[in-house]
């Protein structure tokens, strides 16, 4: 049975009007300023919002317990109301420990999908009553922070109302940078620390095949097929991430740099002290990539949402022509990200679709084995791992396992431009020769 909490001919009383504060007033000429960019503000963040409280509707089925619904009620009644104040706040503080708790409690997959609707209604709230009044610069930067978080978290709503607010949230920001601080991209791309790595030496014999710009048929019959890695080249460079928006460090900080996204600490993922972490972009660029921070260690910015948060960042790039020769539709292509300085390893691994790695900024050092050597890469035999090799592959432990020796492997160095073909369940280890950003596309 569902719970209308709010419906549109629920109640006679005419509907109220979102509207921030209205009643503040002033003659002062300084006051009349602030109230003139107050109600931009809540001008634009208006028109992410239903414009009446009607037209917000609250549906959850009966595993919603009924005094969380009275408080979703109560938020979206006061977010109407004449003033936006600290009574929204903590309820809508309220609605996200409560949420919070249910989304971490369990496995994730078993999460039911209305709790993290019920988080992304919090952040929505939070979000809003963030931006009454005047906010400060601060203020909207932890407004779009409360918004993704709810969309790494939480489920969509509204036709992805936060998707929508926080793009307007962005939007104020960087013309508050502008004004303020002017552009940084310059010089920000200037205090990038260069290390040294040690680069290897690429046997002709090993090295991974190249072609350029094949033929559909053409990679189909040679790589698709027989499942062989293969090097292509030139398919990429009418990325605008090439040529019109250039992808640097000041970039990703221009278009990206308040967002938060998840960001994995450590030098893999298989060390112990591995860890993940929440952080705006700004943050890990300035801790991990910039290395401000002392004793900061080793951060990597791996996720397959960041396309969706930042939508300036996918009109960078294109899916490959070639994922066409897939059955699935190019909607249920995952794409990820991958940044992060010199020296980042991805242990050697499979991954359970087709994969084009494409490199567009910096190079990495690839090593490949076919899915008939899993016996001799040793993989670990948890369930959690058992996708990823137990061997150090440029430093291996011979005497536990003595027969990844003998395994055959192709190599190569990856650069700027260039897409590596991954077939399916093909091992593969990854280490960064330098700052490093790569787009991966999973396809069946």
């Amino acid at each position: 049975m569902k719970n209308d909490l709010i419906h549109p001919n629920s109640s006679p009383k005419k509907s109220r009007v979102l509207t921030f504060g209205r009643r503040d007033r002033s003659s002062s000429g300084k006051l009349h300023e602030k109230k003139s960019k107050m109600a931009q503000v809540c001008s634009e963040v208006r028109t992410a919002l239903p414009s009446t409280e009607a037209e917000f509707v609250l549906r959850f089925s009966d595993r919603i317990d009924r005094s969380l619904a009275s408080l979703l009620e109560q938020a979206r009644v006061l977010m109407y109301g004449e003033t936006v104040g600290a009574q929204l706040s903590q309820t809508s503080q309220v609605i996200l420990d409560f949420a919070w708790e249910r989304l971490n409690t369990g496995t994730w997959r078993d999460v039911d999908k209305e709790w993290r609707q019920v988080y992304s209604y919090g952040c929505l709230f939070k979000a809003v009553c963030l931006c009454r009044g005047e906010p400060s610069q601060d203020a909207l930067q932890e407004a779009i922070k409360t918004c993704d978080m709810g969309l790494l978290m939480g489920a969509a709503i509204m036709d992805n109302v936060l998707q929508r607010l926080v793009d307007i949230l962005q939007k104020m920001v960087k013309k508050r940078v502008l004004e303020n601080e002017g552009p940084c991209e310059v010089h920000s791309a200037k205090k990038v620390r260069t290390e040294c790595v040690c680069v290897p030496e690429i046997s002709p014999t090993r090295a991974v095949p190249r072609v350029r710009c094949p033929a559909l048929e053409c990679f189909r019959t040679n790589y698709l097929i027989p499942q062989k890695p293969v090097i292509l080249e030139g398919v990429i460079d009418h990325w605008p991430a090439f040529r019109e928006h250039q992808w640097s460090v000041g970039y990703l900080r221009t278009v990206a740099g308040c967002r938060t996204v998840p960001v994995e600490v450590g030098s893999r993922y298989t060390d112990e002290e591995w860890s993940q972490t929440l952080l705006t972009i700004s943050e890990f660029i300035d801790r991990y990539i910039l290395r401000q921070e002392e004793g900061a260690g080793v951060g990597y910015l791996a996720q397959h949402q960041l396309f969706d948060q930042v939508p300036e960042l996918m009109q960078d790039i294109r899916i490959p022509d070639y994922c066409c020769l897939g059955e699935e539709d190019e909607d249920d292509i995952t794409i990820n990200a991958w940044f992060g300085p010199a020296g980042t390893v991805s242990p050697l691994h499979q991954d359970p679709q087709q994969n084009f790695l494409a490199q567009v900024v910096g190079r990495k050092y690839i090593r490949l084995y076919s899915q008939e050597e899993t016996e001799r890469v040793y993989p670990h035999q948890s369930r959690l791992l058992h996708n990823t090799s137990q061997v150090e592959v440029e430093n291996p432990d011979l005497q536990r396992f003595p027969a990844f020796a003998d395994a055959p492997y192709q190599e190569c160095v990856l650069g700027p431009g260039e897409v590596l073909f991954i077939p399916v369940k093909h091992w593969h280890y990854v280490r960064a020769l330098d700052l490093s950003f790569s787009v991966s596309f999973w396809w069946s």
